[in-house]
């Protein structure tokens, strides 16, 4: 990996690996234990990732939890677009992805899975997209990261790993699913 990059329209310096593919592995396994300890098991369980790189980790945390537990348990896919409070600055025509929720969230606990929390305005647009779906009985949180720097009162039940960070950093979150490559990075705006 070079030392820069362009991410986003900006030049990226890279600052810092956090964690390795072995580092991410761990995180989710321990969130997974975390998870079936605070709920007493798995009945009554349901995980939803945020577009894009919640979906894969949500789909590996049940894939844990399934190794640990020996039970599945149903995984969906929420797109957050249009409930941003960001929207339109976004772009003129914001692409706009499908939610993919095979399950009735009514009753359910739910397990809202990210790759960093941040400001937590990403959570906020996704507790209405899973309230627009129905009231499930309960809505947790799992990040790998939490960087800090809150705008908003929302705290993750789950964390991989706590990086505090300066404004000037991005947190980076690199998936083999979508990266071709297994990594978290500081990124530091040049």
């Amino acid at each position: 990996m070079p030392d820069f990059l362009h991410l986003g329209g900006l030049d990226m310096r890279q600052k810092a690996q956090i964690m390795d593919r072995e580092g991410i592995r761990r995180a989710l396994t321990r969130i997974a234990h975390e998870v079936i300890e605070r709920n007493q098991g798995t009945g009554n369980l349901a995980l939803i990732g945020i577009r894009r790189r919640g979906v894969p980790l949500a789909a590996r945390l049940a894939e844990r939890i399934r190794e640990i537990e020996g039970s599945s348990v149903p995984v969906g896919t929420l797109d957050i677009t249009l409930y941003r409070d960001d929207l339109t600055t976004l772009a003129q025509q914001p692409l706009v992805h499908r939610t993919e929720v095979p399950f009735p969230v009514t009753d359910k606990t739910i397990v809202l899975v990210d790759d960093v929390i941040y400001t937590g305005r990403t959570i906020r647009a996704a507790l209405d997209a899973i309230m627009d779906l129905g009231r499930p009985r309960q809505i947790q949180l799992a990040a790998l990261i939490d960087r800090g720097h809150r705008e908003l009162p929302i705290r993750a039940d789950y964390v991989g790993k706590n990086v505090p960070t300066s404004r000037r950093e991005v947190v980076s979150v690199r998936l083999q699913e979508i990266d071709a490559e297994e990594r978290v990075l500081i990124l530091e705006k040049e």
